[in-house]
């Protein structure tokens, strides 16, 4: 059985990158699984340990920190972790499947160092920031406070995309969506 590899998105909040992997994972068409995070929060209502979480006491994570055992991790908010376990994406590879990380752009560098050409890391970009800002306030989900630290943040965060293999603009939607699955199912048959 063939390894699988492993697929890394990354984008600033706003600019599609869990619609464009919804739509290629809804087709099918590319053997790609989700790994498992881990998270040092509670289960809400539902959640399943090793479903939706692994769900690790604050000095369990401390402990996998310490001992290596992620591929990114980052805390979301004070002591508030979440982080993609190398177990996880190493179990997944070993069954022959190829690994879709939906993670924030450091990690998508870092994880892509660490992985070298067994990954292939996919920055999707906005046409411009002002293209961003439409589309964070078109949502209507946030005051402008949070608008504006999003926008900020992101202004830093297209500061990374010359660090990913590929960048693709996401201007209208159907075309990034068969962008991204183009530059994957050609590095996935490989």
């Amino acid at each position: 059985m063939e390894k699988g590899k492993i697929i890394i998105i990354s984008a600033p909040s706003g600019c599609g990158k869990s619609t464009i992997i919804s739509a290629i994972m809804n087709k099918g068409c590319i053997d790609m699984q989700f790994s498992v995070s881990a998270t040092n929060r509670g289960p809400r209502p539902g959640e399943k340990h090793g479903v939706n979480y692994y769900f690790l006491s604050d000095a369990e994570f401390q402990e996998a920190i310490a001992s290596d055992a992620f591929v990114e991790y980052e805390e979301v908010y004070p002591g508030r972790y979440y982080g993609t376990l190398k177990s996880e994406v190493g179990h997944i590879m070993g069954e022959g499947h190829n690994v879709i990380l939906d993670i924030d752009v450091k990690g998508g560098v870092n994880v892509k160092e660490m992985y070298g050409p067994e990954a292939i890391s996919i920055f999707v970009a906005p046409p411009s920031i002002q293209t961003l800002r439409d589309r964070l306030e078109g949502r209507g989900t946030e005051e402008p406070e949070a608008v504006e630290q999003r926008l900020a943040r992101a202004e830093y965060e297209l500061s990374f995309a010359g660090r990913f293999d590929h960048v693709v603009v996401n201007d209208t939607l159907p075309e990034a969506v068969a962008e991204v699955e183009s530059l994957i199912m050609d590095f996935t048959s490989r």
